[in-house]
């Protein structure tokens, strides 16, 4: 087809040729949808490219032998072949082309096509060159199910054949960029078979624009349409930048079922003047307006079923909507959804599995799921402490943030919702390890909810509903295992109340990687340096040995690694005893962890006390962990007054120290220099220092992200320097409940990971699937050896 094919001359079965976006492009185009014009500069150009620049052999012989593991060398190697192709002079044949066919976009392909050079003259004299959006569409010759979508660039408002040009150039660059060298490495795929085609698209200047997904991607109901949509170009809503509105559609009869408008005080527009995309404020009419109306969301409905239908499976499609007109810039196969089993479960409020739930229910508030389940029950706001009595058991409790004061209460509800806090926040935190559902961060739920009115919390979702509603849920497959799966990564669980000792255990547990001591110390509701101080010292050493008892005995034969007192000065104020503790602006950075301790070692040594006589008792599968170490100073004097409770570090007991701030990453070779046994990424912190972000403020939720590149690459710096010492690594922040990260920490050779209760069972299938993939990759690695070997001998 030579180095330019148009949308009308391709099909789904073009990938080799114009990748899988390009292929896509030219199926919906002959489909009859309304896909703004364009052409693709092909695989074909770019091998043509190659070859007339003789820089082939130059590129590849970057890439052999390359070491992706080492990010220095993988940076190096991505920006020297970028520089290499940037730098090589487009061949003239294929400059003409791209040129000639641009010129023409403007005008109707069969006119193109047909008409004489004079004829084409005319129509285009006077006519301004178009912008075009250019897209990379990458593709395996022999391998059209790979996915290499979001490797490549998009460059959006190109306008002018000279900068069409270098974009073309620029996208194919990108086929090298160090992610996707790294994504075809570690997938088997060989660099030279892995080609580009680039897509040229007519820019549509868009005043609304968004994502659709032909099945709801939350709760896999295949008969619901999501769409999202935001004002301007389409870049905010597809990058995440904003939170866009959002539209349930039934696929059945096309009713809308749900309607979430979103705030938007900004967007992506096309700068006429300059060229490029700008972000400018959004009008202020348009600020709290629902975006897209009745007639815009049935039309894009109507599309995404004709776009489902002809490629017969799920779809994630880009639009863009100018004036009256509706485009499709984009469409492929939701990669996403999870598998249902079919079993419904009979205690709808424990499971954690997918919901869906009666489609004319009022949904009356929406916020962050921190606990999987759903309830039904009468409101009881919590105001304050003199509130606690009147939450009975099976009462939804609403608050604006829970504290340590309220757990005994929080044990009663059903359900708990409040205004403040993220995914970590103390209400996030106690009820996932009680099974209880909560949702928070919703910001009003004290100004909207009133005492006494009959709700329903659907905690997976993070709704509320008006009244009392049925739910059902399903069973996802890994809750129909077995919770005896091994796999080569332990995986711990994070424990809070000794009461709940033996269910935590009974999840298959290896261990206990986080025992958080501060509900065990904070119940007796008096400040434990006043208890000391006051001559309660024993009741207080008693009790905090017989909770650790409990625990330790649990996990008998297992790990229990106990970390030191570790609240803020702001909850000490409130107990008895607390008046003293200095009014911080931001206690989360203040006075708390080792620093608090070595300043009142008085409260250390009786923690480390009570593990002594759990150890005399037999139990002597209990480690300390130090928490927030900044300095190798604190290693050094905690482990004196360990010695002077009767312990020597790391020989009578297993002693380690927590990495949750950038100063322990950056001081990780001096502190394994110093002597740990073993170190545990606290990833609640780590991720709020390192972010600057507070993770109990819903206002910038949004921006705290434990699997951002920067939270990664300090996980991975620590393991990697961790191996070389023989220091065990682990995980015992929040993340550690999540599967997509739980891959990553395998992958990169993480020892054990340590998860909330609810979600040991599911991280465990994850780790599972994918050491069994590893395993599988390394076999395949190990018998093509072989096969070279016996080769070798034959020959």
């Amino acid at each position: 087809m030579g180095n330019i094919a148009w949308f009308k001359e391709l099909s789904k079965d073009d990938i080799p040729l114009v990748g899988g976006k390009g292929a896509n492009l030219g199926e919906m185009f002959n489909s009859g949808i309304p896909v703004p014009p364009g052409f693709i500069v092909t695989a074909e150009a770019f091998k043509n490219f190659l070859d007339k620049t003789g820089i082939a052999d130059e590129i590849y012989s970057v890439l052999d032998g390359l070491d992706v593991e080492n990010n220095e060398n993988l940076q190096a190697a991505s920006k020297k072949i970028g520089g290499i192709i940037i730098n090589a002079g487009m061949p003239n044949d294929i400059a003409q082309d791209i040129r000639e066919n641009y010129d023409n976009l403007n005008v109707d392909e069969d006119v193109f096509r047909t008409a004489g050079k004079e004829a084409l003259d005319i129509i285009k004299s006077g006519r301004e060159p178009p912008f075009v959006a250019v897209r990379s569409s990458a593709t395996a010759e022999d391998l059209p199910e790979a996915s290499f979508a979001g490797q490549q660039e998009t460059f959006l408002n190109i306008k002018g054949a000279k900068r069409l040009i270098r974009a073309v150039q620029d996208c194919w660059a990108s086929l090298f960029t160090a992610r996707a060298i790294y994504y075809r490495v570690q997938n088997n795929f060989p660099h030279d078979k892995v080609l580009i085609a680039v897509v040229v698209q007519k820019m549509v200047n868009s005043n609304k624009s968004g994502v659709i997904f032909s099945v709801n991607p939350v709760n896999n109901e295949d008969n619901e349409i999501v769409i999202e949509a935001g004002w301007g170009l389409g870049e905010a809503v597809v990058s995440g930048s904003i939170n866009p509105d959002s539209y349930i559609i039934a696929k059945d009869n096309l009713e809308i079922k749900n309607i979430k408008v979103n705030e938007q005080t900004w967007m992506y527009t096309l700068d006429p003047r300059e060229g490029h995309t700008i972000k400018k404020d959004v009008p202020q009419p348009n600020i709290h307006a629902q975006i897209l109306n009745a007639g815009e969301i049935r039309k894009l409905a109507e599309l995404t079923v004709k776009i489902e239908d002809h490629y017969g499976k799920p779809q994630d499609i880009e639009y863009a909507i100018e004036g009256s007109n509706i485009y499709i810039v984009q469409s492929r196969p939701i990669t996403t959804l999870k598998k249902k089993v079919k079993e419904k479960e009979e205690e709808s409020s424990s499971s954690s599995g997918e919901v869906s739930s009666s489609s004319g229910a009022e949904v009356i508030l929406e916020g962050t799921s921190a606990s999987p389940g759903a309830a039904s029950g009468t409101v009881k706001m919590v105001h304050g402490s003199e509130d606690l009595g009147k939450v009975l058991k099976g009462d939804i409790l609403v608050t604006r943030m829970t504290n340590p004061d309220m757990v005994p209460t929080m044990q009663r509800a059903a359900a708990i919702v409040t205004d403040a806090g993220g995914a970590t926040c103390h209400a996030a935190i106690v009820s996932r390890e009680m099974g209880i559902p909560c949702i928070v961060g919703t910001e009003k739920a004290t100004k909207l909810l009133h005492e006494g009115d009959i709700i329903t919390v659907d905690a997976t979702n993070g709704k509320v509903y008006k009244g009392e509603i049925s739910i059902e849920y399903h069973k996802e497959e890994y809750e129909t295992e077995s919770a005896s799966i091994e796999t080569v990564t332990d995986v711990k669980v994070i424990m809070d109340f000794p009461d709940f000792a033996e269910k935590a255990a009974k999840t298959g547990a290896d261990g206990v990687g986080l025992l958080r001591n501060e509900f065990m110390i904070l119940k007796h509701k008096v400040h434990p340096y006043h208890m000391i101080t006051s001559g309660r010292r024993e009741e207080f050493l008693n009790d905090l040995t017989d909770d650790i008892t409990k625990i330790a005995k649990a996990f008998k034969g297992k790990p229990v690694w106990y970390r030191t007192l570790d609240a803020p000065t702001d909850e000490f104020r409130e107990l008895e005893g607390g008046e003293d503790d200095p009014i911080e602006d931001n206690p989360m950075m203040g006075w708390r962890s080792i620093r608090r301790s070595l300043d009142q070692p008085e409260l250390l040594l009786v923690e480390f006390e009570a593990i002594k006589r759990v150890h005399d008792a037999g139990f002597t599968n209990v480690g300390i962990m130090i928490p927030l170490v900044t300095h190798i100073e604190q290693i050094v004097k905690a482990k004196e007054y360990l010695r002077q409770a009767g312990f020597e570090p790391m020989e009578t007991i297993e002693f380690g120290v927590m990495i949750e701030t950038p100063a322990s990453v950056w001081i990780i070779e001096e502190i394994c220099q110093e002597g740990v046994d073993f170190i545990s990424f606290g990833t609640n912190d780590l991720t709020q220092f390192t972010m600057a972000c507070d993770r109990n403020s819903a206002k910038v939720i949004k921006w705290y992200d434990e699997k951002h590149p920067a939270i990664k690459r300090q996980i991975k710096h620590v393991i990697e320097v961790c191996r070389k010492y023989n220091v065990e690594t682990s995980i015992c922040g929040q993340a550690g409940s999540d599967p997509e990260m739980a891959e990553f920490l395998v992958k990169t050779g993480i020892d054990s990971i340590t998860a909330n209760a609810d979600a040991v069972r599911k991280i465990r299938h994850t780790v599972a699937k994918i050491e069994k993939k590893l395993l599988l990759n390394v076999a395949r690695k190990d018998l093509k050896e072989t096969e070279g070997y016996e080769e070798e001998e034959e020959n």
